[in-house]
């Protein structure tokens, strides 16, 4: 049986619903999702954040519950003073699917979609990723970009 705490996510009130990669997992068990700013008086003594800084994720963080930062990479960046107390992991560098296109900043070189960020976290952690992708649009080709068949979503 696992016995890690739950994935919050934490979702920035700029993020839209309708473009939003983890709206799918809302409802499903083993996530709790956020609003950003609000922080409910859960504690997150037993969390990682997922971060692009930060030692990498690993197997000794299989205990852990993951906290997630919903939002566009410059609006995580301002979310993430809130969660200092949370020690940052970072993820190994997988390719994205998801379509960016902004004329105002670049992501970061290997900056995945929530979703896709999630998923390798799982991957990574050794937890069940069954259904995680069934509603992600471009999961077929995320797989694919980073070298695994189609069925492992």
């Amino acid at each position: 049986m696992d016995t890690f705490p739950p994935t919050i996510v934490v979702v920035h009130p700029r993020e839209r619903r309708s473009k939003c990669t983890v709206e799918p997992l809302r409802g499903r068990a083993g996530f709790r999702f956020w609003d950003f700013p609000d922080q409910p008086a859960e504690p997150l003594q037993d969390y990682v954040c997922l971060s692009i800084d930060g030692p990498q994720l690993n197997e000794q963080d299989a205990d852990k519950g993951l906290l997630v930062l919903d939002a566009t990479w410059k609006l995580a960046q301002r979310m993430q003073p809130q969660y200092a107390s949370v020690p940052p992991r970072s993820l190994p560098d997988w390719r994205t699917a998801y379509p960016r296109k902004s004329k105002t900043h670049s992501d970061p070189d290997g900056g995945l979609a929530t979703i896709e960020a999630i998923y390798l976290a799982y991957r990574v952690l050794k937890r069940d990723t069954t259904g995680l992708l069934s509603h992600y649009f471009w999961a077929e080709e995320f797989l694919q970009r980073n070298g695994l068949p189609v069925d492992a979503t």
